[in-house]
């Protein structure tokens, strides 16, 4: 016992001037746990079975999924926002993905970009923006869940305010598990990252009495968009 307790304070002190990630990845046993682990216990699913997992897991909690292409997903985009009768789209103009939608900005109702800090605009982002598009980094099937990681181009609020909120997702970053993400982006050798998102369909939540409610902590629809 004193032992494990020796190494565990050990490991702390080394936290005060390495990062974890640092001292995982300085563990060679780590990664050949790591893939022998993947290798023993996750399921093997083919790309056209993960986006079916993925679909299904979704859309049981009550997320839209879109299937779209590279030359095709503007227009999902587009449809989308018609439908939803959206007056506004909160979409960076900085991304790959939204520099597209910024350069066809005749298709989608009125842009609007994070531009100006939080205290500049929170009325006008909390009361007046219609919905948000944001990339994303990743998916998993096994649960149907988004990997998001805010950045200064796509700060957290893009997606937790707005009561829409669009993702585009590539497929061929949508991976069987969470470790197999993990192990496959390299996020223990560069650093575990400091802020990453994982969601699984809109914002629901629940009260003493079990009523289940959406959009009461973050976005009311989430609408996925695989490519």
């Amino acid at each position: 016992m004193n032992n494990a307790r020796n190494t565990i304070i050990d490991r702390l002190r080394q936290g005060r001037t390495t990062a974890v990630g640092a001292c995982l990845a300085s563990d060679s046993s780590f990664g050949t746990l790591n893939k022998e682990s993947l290798a023993r216990q996750a399921p093997t699913w083919d790309r056209a079975e993960r986006v079916r997992r993925f679909t299904e897991r979704m859309v049981a909690v009550r997320a839209e999924v879109h299937q779209a292409t590279a030359d095709t997903w503007l227009e999902v985009v587009s449809q989308i926002c018609a439908a939803k009768g959206l007056n506004n789209l909160l979409v960076s103009p900085q991304t790959g993905w939204g520099e597209q939608i910024h350069a066809q900005a005749e298709r989608f109702p009125a842009l609007k970009t994070y531009d100006q800090p939080i205290e500049s605009w929170k009325q006008e982002l909390f009361y007046g923006i219609d919905a948000a598009f944001t990339g994303t980094y990743g998916g998993i099937a096994e649960t149907g869940t988004l990997i998001v990681m805010p950045s200064v181009d796509e700060p957290r609020l893009m997606s937790l305010v707005p009561p829409v909120h669009i993702a585009l997702l590539e497929v061929d970053k949508l991976y069987t598990t969470f470790a197999e993400a993990v192990q496959e982006q390299g996020w223990v050798q560069a650093g575990m990252p400091s802020n990453a998102l994982l969601i699984s369909g809109p914002s629901k939540s629940a009260d003493i009495e079990q009523t289940l409610a959406y959009g009461v902590h973050g976005p009311k629809e989430l609408l996925v968009i695989l490519v």
